[in-house]
């Protein structure tokens, strides 16, 4: 039978808090996502903070150093053995930050998700630390659990990241890659990057060749205005361009600020604003789009 969807609201408080450190944990906490509609646990490769992005509407605060940069391969196996092992074990249920939730969401995994303090695919040893995820996954049963990339895209063309891509390909893989603008322009006001937009197109269409994925959008109101039209338009043409090209785009999932941002400037759109630009998306792609608010 199909599975029934699983609507969670955004007022929960286990929704609003995707902190990443829990308790002596380093890589590994579980956050309850909307996207995901039940627990999703946190794979954070980047406990050193260190990312090749620093968009106005991130929630890393960077001036606090970060735990370490290196990812331990034998801690990281444990950590996520561990987390499965206690949520199964009905322990999350129990805490109070997920009291608000059914017992039931917070028991089973429905993904493990590469997103932390920076870009996961920064790491030179990407490709291994999938392979250690995968096989916690394997072992643990976990058949029906996603592993999720979540990244900005920039590292998508590198040797490790392919071959951990791959891996993941193998193992019920999902990539939601982030496009948050259409002209070189925007992208550096809201991204603030020196990668070029250019190299993102290329990376996701190259990686979109070899299987569906998800583009994840944020957008957002600066400085008391939301994106401009026009921007959005070449947003949609970008879109296109890609799917012309050959790229297989499965979703693209539009949301908006969830938590504080360290920029003033920065503010959430209306649920109804957010909806009326999703609307163009899908009149000028014919793309499937899910809002998030």
């Amino acid at each position: 039978m199909p599975e029934t969807p699983v609507s969670i609201p955004n007022s929960l408080a286990a929704v609003q808090d995707h902190t990443r450190v829990y308790k002596d944990f380093t890589y590994i906490y579980p956050v309850i996502s909307r996207r995901s509609r039940g627990l999703s646990i946190g794979v954070n490769l980047n406990p050193d903070k260190v990312c090749n992005f620093d968009c106005v509407y991130c929630e890393v605060n960077r001036k606090i150093p970060g735990k370490t940069s290196i990812v331990d391969l034998a801690q990281l196996r444990s950590e996520l053995t561990t987390m499965i092992h206690y949520a199964r074990a009905g322990g999350l249920a129990g805490e109070a930050k997920f009291n608000e939730v059914p017992p039931a969401l917070t028991q089973t995994p429905r993904d493990i998700a590469f997103s932390g303090d920076g870009e996961p695919t920064m790491v030179h040893h990407f490709d291994e630390c999938v392979r250690v995820v995968a096989d916690v996954k394997r072992t643990q049963g976990l058949d029906q659990t996603k592993l999720v990339l979540i990244t900005d895209s920039a590292g998508l063309d590198t040797g490790s990241v392919k071959r951990g891509l791959e891996i993941m390909d193998a193992n019920q893989g999902e990539i939601w890659a982030k496009l948050d603008a259409g002209t070189e322009g925007y992208y550096k006001l809201v991204n603030r990057t020196t990668v070029r937009l250019d190299r993102i197109l290329h990376n996701l269409l190259v990686t979109a060749r070899a299987r569906p994925i998800i583009v994840q959008s944020l957008f957002l109101r600066m400085h008391g205005q939301p994106m401009p039209p026009e921007e959005l338009a070449e947003y949609c043409f970008r879109l296109e361009e890609l799917v012309h090209d050959g790229a297989q785009i499965r979703e693209v999932h539009l949301y908006t600020i969830a938590r504080p941002t360290p920029e003033p400037f920065c503010g959430k759109l209306t649920k109804a604003e957010l909806e009326a630009m999703a609307q163009t998306v899908r009149e000028k792609t014919g793309l499937k789009v899910v809002t998030f608010d």
